[in-house]
């Protein structure tokens, strides 16, 4: 079994040396390990393996199903944006502008940032580039680093800032769409202003209960995720189409000119109001994390036929309407709604942006499962509310955090029109980023030619720049939170990485190679006890700390002794007929490696079970599991800042117990302990 050719990648520092397990279980990502995919060539891009969870593959399902399906998780952030973007680029056009030039110059900037972000980047062309059918910057980073066959530390800190602007912009969607729903009853008939104290509580209570109803899974609501959102794209185009009518000339708005001359008029005014038209694409990342669930073509198509088409024609509704009617300017999409379907097309977008809301706090969970199996973060709660359905997970960390978060943005920005300006950043920071993997996959994976990989990226790249560039100006109104956020995660990933590296170095510093314990035991035979002793370790070329302790203090050794090592490997999923590795040592000793992809949550139980297929036999629940346990001290001379190795220290003893991160039966677990210093 080849070790991990990252050395000093923390992915392959224990995530049960995720200190408090001490010699606890790998979790690397293993560039060399090999492992069949073949499961996976021959299903296609996006199914998995066999073996592995059911449910991955695409296989059983119709093609129209996973379109419909993916129009509700994937693309119901993006379908949220006609709600406000129209209105905040109008809003900061400069005074004294053509209204008509500026009507047609959004339209034109809002359509070709949808053709050339969603539809050349993601959809035609990173969607391509996929990790055994998963998508998604922590899977680019995963795959660009096996591609590579070296630890790259720039690939590795674009993965983890890549990783940490999605939650900054996790923590702002939710907020900003149920508001911006909610905030159609300014324009209710027969309400006007009369409740507009009401908007904010009234968005409180129904983010409220969508975080509390995560724990409960999302196997029924997700079935009526895709109608409801099927439903909400009818209206959107049925709404633009019904008000093109009002000024048909709005078509021409479409020429890619109209955006360059509104641009050119407004001078700097129109460098600032990119990051409002940027509102638009927003959740376009979401095609590219989210294709695992549904595959390429479904979320391709979806996009290509159905999503932009809605898109383009409610946008240019909006703008007939506001040629029309300048007045409709202060909120264009609720004045295109006729008063008799007003309260429908309300009830309608609100459940469309709690949805929207939805898809980003799975996204969320999905990301932390990653970042935990990539060694990223310490070991997290998680658990799984289907028994069938992989990608459905609940982390009650995190849904806690983003609860807490999004509260305490609506209840400070108060009004989309302020949270817009927090909005944006996190999003066209992540895009960067998967830019610049994506230059690392072309040459590296596709093996394009340096002039070729630019000849793509360079037009993409500078597009993501003026974006970014323009939204930075935000951050005297709000954009600093995001930054802010994404910084410290950035600064927690680094801290456990460098940390984990570092006491991993040590305890091999200070180990003893398993193959000259094994050499003194039969020299000097230790008294000898009945049963089954698996030992978990990080690494299983050195003798465990646990099975040491266990050797000194206890001074015995069990009949049959196991020394097991969990790794994580560069593939979303791992066949089960690949989980398993034996290697006997000689009749005491056996080493067993179970492999996880980064995508899988490991279950040492049932992953065991299968030992039986080839030929190690016992009794798990007559088995003891020894774990060793670090207690650690900070230390001037570790290589880190003293308050980083305090901070660590923090994450250490607040990860989750590996008895229960792994399954393990709580009643067979011995832990050893050992003060170690960093």
């Amino acid at each position: 079994m080849t070790g991990d050719t990252r050395p000093e990648a923390p992915a392959d520092t224990p995530d049960s040396q995720q200190p408090d397990t001490g010699d606890a279980v790998a979790q690397g990502v293993s560039t060399n390990q090999k492992i069949d995919t073949s499961a996976t060539k021959s299903a296609g891009p996006h199914a998995s393996e066999a073996e592995a969870v059911s449910s991955h593959g695409h296989g059983t399902d119709g093609f129209w199903a996973l379109a419909v399906g993916s129009i509700g998780v994937v693309f119901g952030d993006i379908g949220t944006s006609p709600l406000y973007a129209m209105r905040e680029a109008l809003f900061h056009t400069r005074e004294g502008t053509n209204a008509e030039l500026a009507i047609k110059g959004v339209i034109s900037l809002v359509f070709w940032a949808l053709i050339m972000i969603v539809t050349v980047k993601y959809v035609l062309f990173l969607m391509k580039a996929d990790n055994k059918g998963e998508g998604g910057t922590l899977a680019l980073m995963a795959l660009t680093q096996k591609a590579l066959g070296k630890y790259s530390p720039t690939v590795f800190f674009l993965g983890i800032c890549g990783a940490a602007l999605f939650y900054g912009d996790g923590i702002i969607t939710p907020a900003v769409s149920v508001l911006g729903a909610v905030e159609g009853l300014k324009d209710a008939p027969g309400i006007g202003t009369s409740m507009s104290h009401l908007i904010v509580p009234i968005s409180a209570v129904i983010l409220i209960a969508l975080f509390m109803v995560q724990s409960k899974g999302t196997a029924k609501v997700a079935n009526f995720f895709g109608p409801i959102t099927v439903v909400w794209f009818l209206v959107l185009g049925g709404l633009g189409l019904y008000h093109i009518f009002d000024q048909p000339g709005i078509l021409v708005a479409l020429m890619p000119h109209y955006g360059v001359e509104f641009l050119i008029a407004n001078g700097f005014t129109g460098f600032v109001i990119l990051g409002s038209v940027f509102l638009a694409v927003t959740g376009a990342e979401a095609l590219y994390a989210d294709m695992g669930h549904f595959g390429k073509k479904p979320i391709q198509y979806s996009w290509l036929f159905f999503i932009l088409p809605c898109l383009t024609l409610n946008y240019l509704g909006q703008g007939a309407l506001t040629l029309a009617d300048p007045s409709a300017r202060e909120n264009p999409f609720w004045r295109m709604v006729p008063t008799v379907a007003y309260w429908p097309v309300f009830g309608l977008a609100t459940m469309a942006t709690v949805i929207a809301s939805q898809a980003v706090i799975t996204g969320a969970f999905s990301i932390t499962q990653q970042a935990v199996q990539l060694g990223l973060l310490p070991r997290i709660d998680i658990k799984r509310t289907s028994e069938t359905q992989a990608g459905q997970i609940f982390v009650p960390q995190i849904n806690t955090m983003l609860m807490v978060g999004v509260l305490v943005l609506l209840f400070a920005f108060r009004s989309t029109d302020r949270l817009t300006s927090a909005y944006g950043i996190a999003v066209t920071g992540a895009m960067m980023v998967d830019t610049l993997l994506a230059y690392v996959f072309l040459r590296h994976v596709w093996k394009w030619k340096r002039w070729q990989a630019w000849a793509l990226l360079l037009p993409l790249g500078t597009l993501d720049l003026v974006f970014f560039g323009s939204n930075l100006l935000k951050i005297p109104q709000g954009a600093w939170l995001p930054l802010l956020l994404a910084g410290i995660l950035v600064m927690i990933m680094l801290t456990w990485a460098t940390g984990s590296r570092t006491l991993a170095d040590k305890s091999k510093r200070d180990s003893v190679l398993l193959l000259d314990l094994v050499e003194m035991l039969k020299k000097r035979p230790p008294h000898r006890v009945a049963g089954t002793a698996i030992f978990l370790t990080s690494d299983a070329e050195s003798a465990p700390v646990a099975l040491m302790h266990n050797l000194k203090h206890n001074k015995v050794l069990h009949e049959k002794n196991i020394i097991l090592t969990v790794k994580t490997v560069g593939v979303p999923r791992v066949a089960e007929g690949n989980r398993v590795s034996i290697e006997a040592i000689n009749e005491d000793f056996k080493k067993v490696t179970l492999i996880y992809g980064f995508m899988e949550s490991p279950n040492l139980p049932r992953a065991l079970g299968l030992c039986r297929k080839l030929g190690l036999k016992f009794d798990i629940m007559a088995t003891s599991f020894f774990v060793g346990k670090r207690s650690v001290v900070p230390s001037a001379n570790s290589g880190m800042p003293l308050w980083q190795d305090k901070l660590f220290i923090f994450l250490m003893k607040n990860a989750t117990n590996p008895t229960e991160f792994f399954h393990i039966p709580p009643g067979r677990v011995v832990e050893l302990g050992t003060q170690v210093t960093v």
